[in-house]
């Protein structure tokens, strides 16, 4: 019941489904119920009648035909574990997190696959700020799932495609995507190449920086879906490319946010006027990070995030050095490595 579930649910509502929406807290549960309003999430949206509001995990679920999973990446695990004893059998389950998970390296649908067997699982995901979502300004997302080989005989019926129908109202525009691997990558990195733009941006620098940042962050997110078996074209769609471009061009993105206010030097604890904001791209950081170490994966952009939110690294240095790395070809198949004229200066001093 946080500001993106909020907003999933008006989506489903508009369309026409009945949705329950479920909140931790019972206090908040009741006052969203009463008020109609999520107030301490998403303010001033007015919730659809279609929409009831639970703390009750059984009565959330009772009936469903299909869930939309919007947690936290850290804690969804757990909350895969409290919902599985309530959960109708076989139904398909759409991952609305980001991330991969911390110290595993799994993608989140492997982690809810493991947690609850029995249930295709997918993922929507896209440039999608929640108040403008709901507030029912046109919006597009991709809706991914694994296609069997049914599905593609009969792809209408696909878990995607039924979803993305059930969806689809005329604000609301989902894309069917059988690239699960390429969408999740794809939502995980955006989350800490913003953080990179937004530390730039808090530093002083303009649009020539950014630009870079997210182009060469579209690639660093194409070498690991790839290197994952996910498709390098999904990562210039909707979830990659889209999504990343809309996080690292607005404050309205709490991991953009964070990455200005680190670069205009406030310390972390400072961040967010003190309040304990949840940013996925930092929680994302390490295990990016983490995962394209393993399996060799060059990320220079998260690397120089990871050293300065986890390794005391100072911001500036960590910039100027991922600026003055190896001169390198844009296209692969053209393979050249050129020191860099900074480095070899460096050197002679």
């Amino acid at each position: 019941m946080g500001s993106w579930g909020t907003a999933l649910a008006m989506v489903a509502a508009t369309a026409g489904r009945d949705v329950r929406l479920w909140g931790r807290r019972n206090q908040l549960s009741e006052a969203v119920n009463a008020t109609r309003i999520n107030a301490e999430y998403l303010p001033d949206v007015p919730l659809h009648d279609r929409i009831m509001v639970t703390s009750d995990l059984a009565k959330a679920l009772e009936g469903s035909e299909a869930v939309l999973i919007v947690t936290p990446s850290l804690t969804l695990r757990q909350v895969c574990a409290s919902i599985r004893p309530h959960l109708p059998k076989g139904i398909p389950l759409a991952l609305c997190c980001k991330g991969i998970e911390r110290g595993t390296g799994f993608l989140l649908s492997h982690l809810v696959s493991e947690e609850l067997p029995g249930h295709p699982v997918g993922a929507l995901s896209g440039p999608t700020f929640a108040k403008e979502t709901a507030l029912g300004h046109p919006t597009a997302a991709t809706i991914a799932f694994p296609f069997s080989y049914q599905d593609r005989l009969d792809p209408a019926k696909s878990p995607a495609a039924r979803l993305a129908v059930s969806m689809s109202s005329a604000a609301f525009r989902p894309y069917v995507s059988d690239d699960l691997v390429g969408v999740e990558i794809g939502g995980a990195v955006k989350n800490v190449i913003a953080i990179a733009c937004g530390m730039m941006t808090g530093a002083g620098f303009a649009e020539n920086t950014r630009a870079a940042l997210i182009t060469r962050g579209i690639d660093e997110m194409k070498f690991l879906a790839e290197a994952l078996g996910g498709r390098r074209e999904t990562v210039t769609g909707l979830s990659g490319a889209g999504d990343l471009t809309l996080t690292c061009s607005s404050m309205t993105s709490r991991n953009m946010s964070l990455g200005v206010q680190l670069g205009k030097g406030i310390p972390r604890s400072e961040c967010f006027d003190g309040r304990d904001v949840v940013v996925e791209g930092e929680v994302n950081a390490v295990s990016v990070v983490d995962l394209a170490h393993r399996i060799r994966v060059s990320m220079p952009i998260c690397e120089a995030v990871h050293s300065i939110l986890y390794e005391g690294a100072d911001l500036g240095k960590a910039f100027s050095d991922l600026w003055a790395r190896p001169i390198e070809s844009e296209p692969r198949a053209l393979d050249i490595e050129l020191a860099h004229p900074t480095t070899l200066l460096r050197e002679t001093l």
